[in-house]
């Protein structure tokens, strides 16, 4: 049997974990009470030699929640400087969830793996921001995984000695506009460039598959 072939697939590569790749945009530091006020995901596959690839992208731009908090300087971080403006298009957070998750699950059942994963920069920080919105909105199966995840800013940093994603970007030869940057499409188009990067570098050198 060709051992490298049978592992690769996401469900041998990732233990049985899905990973999507995800940005968030909010108007704040605190899930609790800061709005979520953008949300991207994007799913990933193998191509038959194992190497990892972008599979589909979902982008929603989110209506911020009763009695949500606004931060001045998140905004003006992430150029959201109306959350309430009908020209940004956004949705019931409840609705931009139920859509991501349907999604997720949808390709995570045609990748045979157990549980999607988080991918993302500084992934503790997003995965705290879905999770309260999931509670909010009373949705009660996440398909995320509570607290594992792959943190690109972990991985940059030991891949490339960079820990911010526009720094990481640019050690790997990846193409970042920063006039761009603060987009949750933008956003995660490039920490999935960096994931499947890092990830398909690791198996150039030799890392995966291990040989027997």
């Amino acid at each position: 049997m060709n051992f490298e072939n049978e592992v690769s697939t996401l469900k041998k590569r990732f233990r049985g974990y899905f990973p999507v790749v995800i940005d968030i945009e909010t108007a704040g530091f605190n899930a609790k009470t800061d709005a979520l006020l953008e949300i991207c995901a994007i799913t990933l596959r193998m191509d038959e030699y194992g190497h990892l690839q972008f599979s589909s992208t979902i982008h929603f731009h989110i209506k911020p929640f009763k009695n949500a908090n606004f931060e001045a300087a998140a905004l003006k971080f992430n150029g959201i400087h109306d959350p309430f403006s009908p020209l940004r298009n956004a949705i019931a957070e409840v609705e931009a969830l139920k859509e991501t998750y349907k999604l997720i699950r949808k390709e995570q059942k045609l990748a045979d793996c157990n549980r999607a994963v988080i991918v993302a920069h500084n992934s503790a920080f997003d995965l705290s921001f879905i999770i309260e919105a999931s509670e909010r909105c009373n949705l009660k199966r996440i398909p995320f995984h509570p607290f594992t995840t792959f943190d690109t800013a972990t991985l940059s940093g030991l891949a490339y000695g960079q820990t911010t994603l526009a720094k990481a970007c640019k050690a790997a030869d990846i193409k970042f506009d920063n006039e761009k940057a603060h987009s949750a499409l933008y956003d995660t188009q490039k920490t999935a460039e960096l994931f499947c990067g890092i990830i398909n570098k690791w198996k150039t050198l030799g890392g995966w598959p291990l040989q027997k």
